[in-house]
């Protein structure tokens, strides 16, 4: 399946940071979430979100050059978080380089900048595009790919 399942207006940062804490608290150990749009939409804000709903508490910052940072949750329990930022990487070669897919299997998986680069990961994954307007308002579309994400959306009200 692939339909765009909802469009998202945020106001405020804490509306990112809000709806990415939802999102968060409904992720599992396969999950791929790809973040799109450009420099200053908020990807890095809702994966903090993100990061927060998984129960992690470290600091999330932008891992543009490390590539990949892993955030474990404070109890120990739940999925680790694998924050990827795409945007220096030169292609499939070098995904594969990170094996992103063996992360699947025990994390969550967020990759920046990931559209065009990384959806050959899982068959099942959820595609974030945001934006920017003129008044500072973010927007954000939310399109599943596969079983299971469009339900799960629903859900996040």
């Amino acid at each position: 399946m692939s339909a765009a399942l909802k469009t998202v207006e945020l106001p405020e940062e804490t509306d990112t940071l809000e709806l990415g804490r939802r999102l968060g608290a409904s992720l599992r150990a396969g999950d791929l979430v790809l973040l799109d749009g450009p420099l200053g939409a908020g990807k890095t804000v809702l994966t903090r979100g993100i990061a927060r709903g998984m129960g992690i508490s470290a600091a999330i910052t932008s891992p543009t050059f490390v590539i990949a940072r892993v955030h474990q949750p404070d109890s120990g329990g739940g999925p680790a978080l694998v924050h990827v930022d795409a945007y220096r990487l030169g292609g499939l070669e070098e995904i594969d380089d990170l094996d992103l897919d063996t992360d699947l299997t025990e994390a969550a998986v967020i990759v920046e900048w990931g559209e065009g680069l990384a959806e050959r990961l899982a068959e099942d994954y959820l595609l974030v595009r945001l934006r920017r307007r003129e008044d500072d308002v973010r927007e954000l579309d939310l399109e599943p790919h596969g079983e299971g994400w469009p339900e799960r959306l629903a859900a996040l009200g």
